[in-house]
Formats: structure tokens, C-alpha cells, sequence
């Protein structure tokens, strides 16, 4: 069974995704994790996000693993422990970028149904129900208002001791949104028989029952 979220940055999809997979005690495959920390290696070494020679070249190289359980699931990179990391305000700022590109998400996409070939999973990024598993058996397109996404990326980022204003992450938001929505490449959309949930106004825990009641059924 896969669970598959969508939705554009700041919309709750990670915890929601992670708290999930640890209601229904399944694997959980943080895609857009995997994304960043593409995006981290490639800022370390210099590459720019249009050289794809030099992309692809490091992309076979790249070990990416998830070790431990939802919801403290972490993300290593080539054999360093890169979760936090990989949230820094560098990498959110590029991570776009990236990910658009043909190389990155090919060999991240043959990777990830790798991954869910194994075992059932929850899985959350910007095009899992349209393009990565277009058959999963619960599809949710989670959504919320820029403002509320400014204000959980606000404490995101304090948490991490990075000074924000709302007004400028709504900026930086609107500008994601735009990047994700038009990109050619897998752009960010509801898919056919995807469920929208705005979250907006939503507690954490009436996230997650809504996606398990929703799942439950492909369990039993």
C-alpha cells in the first residue's frame, strides 16, 4: 500500500506524512528530503543547477539512505547525517532549482519506486500522485494559505536560530509556488483522484486521522 501527498512547500505535508507513517507502522520516504540533500551536495561542490553534465555525473555517486523509525526518521548522505542540514535556509532557497532538473528526478524517481517496490509506505513531495505513483491507493493533495505556511516555516526556522519575518517568507513562498506550479518538468498540481485537504486552521492530529481513516481500509 502507498500513501502519497502532494502539496505545495509549507503545507504541512512532512510531519503530517511522518506522523502517519508511524500511525500505520509503515516506511516512510521523505522524497522531497531526498531533493535537498541532492541540492546540499551539489552547493558544496559548486554546481550550478543548469550544468547537467556535472549533475549528472555526481547523481550515481550520491548515496541516499533513511535509517531509523517514523517520525524521527533520518536522512544520510553518502554516509553523514545531513537532516538537518538539509533544512537550512541555503538549500530551501535552491532546492527548486534542482529538482526541476530532468537528471536529478529521473535518478531520484528510479530510486524511490525502488524503495516502495519493497514494502508499503507513506511518502509526501510535489509529484507523487501525478508522476512517481500515479497508483497509489490513497492520494491526498494537502494544501494551506500562504500565511499559515509563512508561519510554520517561521518557527521551522527559529527552531534552527534563522530570523525571518512572515512578510518575507510569504515572498519566498509565493515565489516556490510559482517555481513548483510552472516548471515543465513534473510541475506541482492536483492529481486525478487525489483528495484536497487544506489544512489550514487544522490541528496536527486532525491531519493525520483524516489521511488514516483514508488508508485503514487498504490495511485490512
Amino acid at each position: 500500500m502507498i500513501v502519497a501527498i502532494d502539496g505545495p512547500a509549507g503545507s504541512g505535508k512532512s510531519s503530517t506524512a511522518r506522523a502517519v507513517a508511524a500511525r500505520l507502522k509503515v516506511a516512510f520516504l521523505d522524497t522531497g528530503a531526498m531533493y535537498r540533500a541532492v541540492t546540499l551536495k551539489a552547493l558544496r561542490m559548486g554546481i550550478a543547477f543548469t550544468d547537467d553534465a556535472a549533475l549528472e555525473r555526481i547523481m550515481p555517486q550520491t548515496s541516499i539512505e533513511f535509517e531509523g523509525a517514523a517520525p524521527d526518521t533520518r536522512i544520510i548522505m553518502d554516509g553523514e547525517d545531513v537532516s538537518a542540514l538539509v533544512r537550512g535556509d541555503d538549500v530551501t532557497k535552491n532546492v527548486s532549482d534542482y529538482c526541476a532538473r530532468d537528471v536529478v528526478r529521473k535518478s531520484l524517481v528510479e530510486q524511490q519506486r525502488f524503495i516502495a517496490s519493497k514494502s508499503s509506505l507513506v511518502c509526501e513531495g510535489r509529484d507523487m500522485c501525478t508522476v512517481v505513483f500515479p497508483d497509489a491507493e490513497v492520494k491526498i493533495f494537502m494544501i494551506a494559505s500562504v500565511t499559515e505556511r509563512a508561519r510554520r516555516r517561521q518557527k521551522d526556522f527559529a527552531a534552527m536560530g534563522i530570523d525571518k519575518t512572515i512578510e518575507e517568507l510569504e515572498e519566498e513562498i509565493a515565489a516556490r509556488d510559482a517555481k513548483d506550479s510552472s516548471r515543465a518538468n513534473s510541475p506541482l498540481k492536483k492529481a486525478d483522484g487525489a483528495v484536497e485537504m487544506d489544512t489550514t486552521g487544522m490541528t496536527l492530529e486532525e491531519q493525520i486521522d483524516f489521511i488514516v481513516d483514508k488508508a485503514l481500509p487498504f490495511l485490512s
